[in-house]
């Protein structure tokens, strides 16, 4: 047996096989970014608008479906936005701002008007 071939290391000499550690490069994991060097990600406000053709019911209904509000929550909004004619209901991101508005938009007429013309208005807005 050769000085330079151990006995459990079958073909070290062998010139068919191929040095396994042979031509291996590990690059360096990149440092992670720390909190500070990322950009801040922008938040959207979902701002529900007044209408005279839905009830504090209506509202109520839709923010405790959509949003998951508790009873207090949504009375507390369905007032604010009829003392001030709009309340922002969720602060998030644009994706998420998006769809809650296009549920708002969604979420159909108040069955307790007789002549409701459909959904109430949401926008989108960028918190500055």
């Amino acid at each position: 047996m050769d000085d330079d071939t151990a006995p459990d290391d079958p073909g070290r000499n062998d010139p068919g096989v191929e040095d396994p550690g042979a031509g291996v490069v590990v690059a360096p994991k990149p440092a992670p970014q720390k909190e500070e060097d990322r950009p801040p990600i922008p938040k959207y406000n979902v701002v529900l608008w007044d209408s005279d053709d839905h009830t504090y019911e209506y509202v109520e209904k839709m923010m405790k479906d959509l949003f998951g509000y508790s009873d207090q929550q949504c009375l507390k909004l369905a007032e604010t936005v009829d003392k001030h004619g709009r309340a922002i209901v969720i602060t998030t991101t644009k994706e998420h701002a998006e769809l809650k508005r296009d549920q708002v938009h969604a979420f159909g007429t108040d069955l307790y008007i007789k002549n409701c013309k459909g959904s109430m208005k949401a926008t989108i807005e960028e918190v500055s």
